[in-house]
């Protein structure tokens, strides 16, 4: 059957360690908006973050679930392991400077595909690029970030999977999801797909010889794909399915609605949809200012902000 095409990325969900220094990192290094403050909703005693643009819109949100006593993880074959930001053209050199008087392990710039990028780490050893694109000046950025305007990152360039065996996967993004070969390099093939530039691009890697990866701090737990509303994702459901994957039922992360599968080289997959969006709960000037429940959990909000471990903002445990 065929589906409304998906637009790219929807989000990016990783695991961190010390809450205070993800906050840190993601709002004061890196400039991005904290737009939701939430939990983990199978695990209400861990936060769950979600840091993008000003509005939170997709294309544009990376989120954390913090443990403070998690080990750190390894990446490996079976991961989404490098997570691409789009940055406006010529502004590699200032975050250059910018990262490493952070103190942040950042490689010296160079080249993918004839693109200016600059590689990271952030506090956690998670893997991160900034990637030069003509667009990314003209996209918005969050207007009380610490990151000057002409410098800021502009939502996602794209994601890198790390798998054994290509072939399976790139059939399934391919003739399965509608994304379509950009390029090739070496073991690095790029595909893209969506309305738009943000978030549109994925980077598959062939790497038979690689382990498999351990899921634990510094990596990406699932990577999230844009579905238009409910009616996509029930097409994409059924399309998924039927071509023999395990695809669960519907759950309501209230942001969005999500499915998950695993795609054939193991790395966890979600559709979400674009509505009802972040400013259900909060107007966009509120975003991120307070710990917000889902309907269900409101009755154990006491206990819940009694365990939840400080974010360092204005002292506030949560």
């Amino acid at each position: 059957m065929t589906a409304t095409p998906l637009r790219g990325i929807h989000h990016v969900t990783a695991l961190a360690s010390d809450p205070v220094a993800n906050v840190d990192f993601y709002t004061r290094v890196l400039g991005l908006r904290l737009v939701k403050r939430t939990v983990n909703f199978d695990d209400p005693g861990t936060h769950h973050l979600y840091f993008g643009d000003e509005e939170g819109r997709p294309g544009t949100i990376l989120t954390f679930f913090p443990w403070p006593l998690a080990r750190r993880g390894s990446r490996g074959a079976g991961q989404a392991t490098t997570t691409a930001f789009a940055v406006p053209a010529g502004s590699l050199s200032w975050w250059h400077t910018r990262l490493t008087g952070a103190g942040l392990p950042v490689e010296d710039p160079g080249e993918r595909f004839g693109e200016p990028v600059l590689g990271l780490l952030d506090p956690d050893g998670l893997r991160l690029e900034l990637v030069e694109r003509e667009w990314a000046g003209d996209a918005a950025a969050w207007s009380a970030s610490p990151v000057p305007t002409d410098r800021a990152v502009r939502g996602f360039d794209s994601i890198e999977l790390t798998v054994r065996d290509a072939g399976p996967s790139l059939e399934l993004l391919t003739d399965g999801m509608g994304y379509r070969e950009l390029e090739r390099a070496g073991s690095r093939i790029r595909l893209g797909a969506g309305d738009g530039p943000v978030g549109g691009r994925v980077d598959l890697v062939a790497a038979p010889d690689t382990g498999f990866g351990h899921i634990a701090a510094g990596t990406v737990h699932h990577v999230a794909w844009r579905a238009a509303d409910d009616g996509a994702q029930r097409e994409w459901r059924e399309r998924l399915s039927g071509r023999g994957l395990h695809v669960t039922p519907v759950l309501d992360r209230c942001y969005f609605h999500s499915i998950y599968f695993r795609e054939p080289g193991g790395v966890l997959f979600e559709i979400a949809t674009d509505p009802p969006g972040f400013t259900i709960d909060e107007s966009v000037e509120e975003l991120g200012s307070a710990l917000r429940l889902p309907p269900w959990l409101e009755a154990d909000r006491a206990r819940i902000e009694e365990v939840l471990p400080s974010l360092g903002l204005d002292g506030a445990s949560a």
